[in-house]
């Protein structure tokens, strides 16, 4: 793959942002057309969908941040020279072709698009036929993008395939294939693990747990929260689960503030436990299932737990392995739950919301890794290579 300069790739950043503010009214007219093609039924997936004014401004941010951040190319990470004289240089360097499959949301388009081809990689995107008007403007940009300076429309491409026709590539690509991303629910990630014939990098479900516990102070937990579960039901990194300390003071008192509170702000709650014996007219959580669910809507299920021993068995059980959150006064507690839980990300006395490239100062991201090789939480720019060993002798065998 032919590695291209530093100055050659920001050149193309810079023409896709003119881009991008040049064609503001054709993207968003190309959106209205998805828009109006959409079954709202789905309001998560509907709003990831929407383009308006402000989320162009987002997409001209993103690659503008990324035009700025230091290529993640030939960094070296190690320099070494044995006693033999072998000398042995370790450096970053491009995965190669990156293909990323996602629904609705454009602005996937340009963030995935813009991270891999500064880490100097191809990139194919999968997109959502609910999305296609959008995705094909955008494509269209940066194609503009890349003709204006002199590349090929190879490096990035836009991939319009039905399940069965996906299901073929991924078994027998047309083009080398290095990493996939899927990106969404445990259907597509099953999908793709079973087909693909390279390296898959998941981007897993949310399902976030919080435990609060007996040591919590009950007005920042509260808020915390609120955020946590009404900021953005669409975001991966959204509140589902809510574990409550039984020996919390005052327990019972408090359920019911936090029930009040919840209906309020227009949020259903499930019920289960200790929980489920002081709100007895709410929907009780009946099948071990729901446990395990991404709700991705104005929905929480609440329960109760003898401990944090208990609190933290369940979380590691049922969680998507994103983002968990401990609410309590006591650094001992937190220390031990941000420790031992298994998510990508753990939170004391914080909203979970803040799981995102953006908010954790990575900057425009490809997606959220809840996988432990190669990088774990939000995947970058500086997480979008791999490395190499340079290995320089002179004549040198091994005996």
């Amino acid at each position: 793959m032919q590695l291209l300069s530093t100055d050659k790739k920001n050149a193309v950043l810079e023409t896709m942002i003119n881009l991008i503010e040049d064609r503001r009214k054709e993207i968003i007219s190309a959106n209205k057309k998805d828009l109006d093609a959409f079954d709202r039924d789905d309001q998560a997936l509907y709003d990831r969908l929407v383009v308006n004014d402000a989320k162009v401004d987002d997409m001209k941010r993103a690659v503008q941040e990324v035009k700025e951040q230091a290529d993640p190319v030939g960094n070296e990470i190690s320099n070494v020279t044995l006693d033999s004289g072998l000398k042995i240089i370790n450096k970053t360097d491009p995965f190669g072709t990156i293909l990323i499959i996602y629904e609705s949301r454009p602005d996937v388009t340009i963030e995935a698009a813009v991270l891999a081809f500064k880490a100097n990689n191809k990139i194919l995107l999968k997109g959502g036929k609910e999305a296609f008007h959008s995705n094909e403007e955008l494509v269209k940009c940066w194609h503009m993008a890349l003709e204006k300076n002199g590349l090929t429309k190879d490096w990035i491409k836009m991939l319009v395939m039905n399940r069965q026709e996906t299901q073929s590539f991924l078994m027998e690509p047309t083009e080398k294939l290095d990493l996939i991303v899927p990106r969404g629910g445990e259907r597509l990630i099953d999908f793709v693990k079973q087909y693909a014939k390279c390296a898959v990098l998941i981007s897993g479900r949310g399902n976030n747990f919080m435990y609060i516990s007996k040591n919590a102070d009950w007005i920042k937990t509260v808020k915390v929260l609120i955020n946590a579960k009404t900021d953005k039901i669409s975001g991966c990194n959204a509140l589902d689960k809510v574990l409550i300390d039984e020996n919390l003071p005052d327990f019972e008192t408090k359920v019911k503030d936090l029930a009040k509170t919840l209906e309020a702000a227009g949020v259903e709650t499930i019920v289960s436990g200790k929980v489920a014996e002081i709100l007895p007219n709410n929907q009780k959580a009946k099948e071990e299932s729901i446990w395990y669910e991404e709700f991705l809507a104005m929905k929480i299920l609440v329960t109760s737990v003898k401990n944090q021993e208990d609190a933290q068995e369940m979380i590691n059980t049922y969680s998507g392995k994103h983002s968990s959150t401990i609410l309590t006064e006591e650094e001992t507690e937190a220390k031990r739950f941000m420790e031992e839980i298994d998510s990508a990300a753990v939170y004391h006395n914080a909203s979970t919301r803040f799981t995102d490239g953006g908010q954790m100062g990575v900057g425009a991201e490809l997606a959220i890794s809840t996988d432990k090789l190669h990088h774990r939480g939000p995947l970058g720019l500086k997480q979008l290579v791999t490395n190499k060993y340079y290995v320089y002798g002179d004549g040198h065998i091994r005996e």
